[in-house]
């Protein structure tokens, strides 16, 4: 068969495949920097136990995606929840020991188990260990999550969600569905976007920490905020306690207040810590 190169579309064809082998490698290699970026700053930082050795090193596994993700972080480890274009989920557990010498920490991570069954969990033989979860889910997950003494980090996710940190702060974005969070000991930071809540609600409270706060100017919701001892900060029309000429103001203070127009309720509440607001425009 005789191929006319003068033929135009061929000419196309063949220089669409051009462009394209040219282009495959420079995209893998683009993931792949990705992949290794993503690696680097998760599991990189070395937590010290006075002048014991330490030991640390990252597991990952996935597992088929449910109606619901159960974590239960126990002791000495912070959650992060990412939601992501996939179909299954990727846990990535960083697993950190202590021992008197570099060879007892490297052992005693041997004896760490993370499983991964109805419950992600960790279990090990001895007191010297922590672990610590990055989780990408699909976006559409329902989360329940328990960490004692390490923060809970969540963003891009969608679902009822119920989460409680004992000694760790609260990290939220991106989020929508029915959400309730609270921690004992830690700030609450929380960003939302868009035009209005999607979803039933939020509800989210600390005991001692401040809340931080940043919504666009034009959010719609049915706003309640308030601390108990604290200061209460806002840059946000609709959202500032109002100060009479001569008062002087007292530690403490709640409001709530329909935020053009209202919409679903968003509830932030401290017993021990200040209320800081502002616009998306704004940073703190």
């Amino acid at each position: 068969m005789k191929i006319n190169l003068g033929n135009t579309n061929f000419r196309f064809l063949v220089l669409l495949f051009a462009i394209f082998c040219l282009a495959s490698p420079f995209v893998l290699a683009q993931d792949k920097v990705k992949e290794k970026s993503k690696s680097k700053s998760f599991c990189s930082n070395n937590n010290s136990w006075g002048d014991r050795a330490s030991f640390r090193e990252l597991r990952e596994m996935t597992m088929p995606a449910g109606s619901l993700l159960t974590v239960d972080g126990d002791r000495n480890g912070g959650i992060q929840v990412k939601g992501d274009n996939r179909s299954d989920v990727l846990v990535r557990a960083c697993v950190q020991t202590w021992g008197e010498t570099d060879e007892a920490a490297r052992a005693a991570a041997q004896n760490v188990r993370i499983n991964t069954g109805s419950v992600v969990r960790a279990e090990g033989a001895s007191e010297n260990w922590s672990v610590s979860y990055e989780i990408f889910v699909p976006r559409q997950t329902n989360l329940k999550l328990n960490t004692q003494n390490g923060g809970i980090h969540i963003s891009g996710v969608e679902g009822s969600m119920d989460f409680e940190a004992r000694n760790g702060g609260l990290h939220l974005s991106d989020l929508a569905g029915d959400v309730k969070g609270r921690t004992t000991n830690g700030g609450i930071h929380l960003n939302l976007d868009g035009n209005s809540w999607r979803g039933s609600g939020l509800d989210l409270q600390t005991t001692n920490g401040g809340i931080h706060l940043s919504i666009p100017a034009s959010y719609a919701a049915r706003m309640e905020l308030g601390t108990t001892n604290g200061g209460f900060h806002s840059s946000v029309n609709g959202l500032a306690l109002e100060k009479r000429d001569g008062e002087r103001r007292r530690p403490g203070g709640r409001i709530t207040a329909d935020l053009n127009g209202g919409g679903a309720p968003i509830r932030l509440i401290t017993t021990n810590g200040g209320v800081h607001i502002n616009s998306d425009s704004d940073k703190y």
